[in-house]
């Protein structure tokens, strides 16, 4: 219990002393484009009102889920498949190298042509910039299965589905999950950035609208909400991988004590 207390103060104890800062600095602040955080903070419940949180809120979240979901999933089967084959990969590796080195929010007025500017663009957008941190990661963690592993589930008959359930996956987890970790932040800062560009609802396109009618302590709340989903979203990924690689961390665990 005094580990967890501990543990705990460690965690608020920055976020605790920033807002102190940022209270104490913004206090007498004057300033229209710098609001002090005592109206930035009273503006907030009169802001996302319930109907706000259902009409934007939501369907942000729901685009974001949907975008990282998709990512995920094709990002996990796509670098298996790169990462299992040799040759796979040398034909697919300067292609990847191209197309990762665009960045994504170029590539909205293009998917907007053939996506139109509805939920499947926004969804579109983030899934294809979410995709790389999983899908190279996943690559990578594929390539390090180890050797003695793998050779023994071949010397068992250990081969196709159940080789990849057994063997593979398992040893390349923890580089997947730090790849799905990447690729939600960078989710999260897409799914922004597709609003802002042609939607009528979400968190993007209120703030923009906010900053474009001179509400300036309404679009603070909004970057400040954006840093709670964030929060919030870390939080519940850190929950679940611990708990599917608890494995992982117990052995961690273990090989650290004398």
């Amino acid at each position: 219990m005094r580990a967890v207390l501990l543990r705990l103060v460690f965690t608020l104890a920055l976020p605790a002393v920033l807002v102190a800062v940022w209270w104490a600095a913004s206090d007498g602040s004057r300033d229209v484009y710098w609001p002090p955080l005592r109206t930035i903070v009273t503006a907030f419940p009169d802001v996302w009102t319930g109907e706000r949180w259902r009409g934007d809120v939501l369907p942000s979240v729901l685009r974001l889920l949907a975008g990282y979901g998709l990512a995920a999933v094709a990002g996990v089967a796509l670098g298996t498949l790169i990462g299992s084959y040799r040759r796979v990969r040398a034909v697919c590796e300067p292609v990847l190298e191209f197309l990762r080195a665009v960045p994504p929010p170029v590539l909205v007025p293009v998917i907007m042509l053939f996506a139109g500017i509805g939920d499947t663009m926004k969804i579109v957008v983030i899934a294809a910039g979410s995709v790389w941190p999983v899908l190279l990661n996943t690559v990578e963690g594929v390539r390090a299965v180890d050797q003695v592993m793998a050779e023994t589930a071949r010397s068992y008959g250990v081969s196709g589905v159940a080789r990849l359930r057994t063997v593979v996956l398992p040893s390349a987890s923890p580089q997947i999950f730090a790849g799905l970790r990447q690729a939600l932040s960078i989710g999260i800062i897409l799914m922004v950035i597709s609003e802002m560009f042609a939607a009528s609802n979400g968190l993007g396109f209120t703030v923009v609208q906010f900053q474009r009618s001179f509400a300036i302590p309404d679009m603070w709340t909004g970057i400040l909400l954006l840093g709670l989903l964030g929060f919030v979203l870390s939080v519940l990924f850190r929950l679940v991988e611990r708990r599917v690689l608890g494995w992982y961390h117990g052995s961690r665990a273990a090989s650290r004590r004398p």
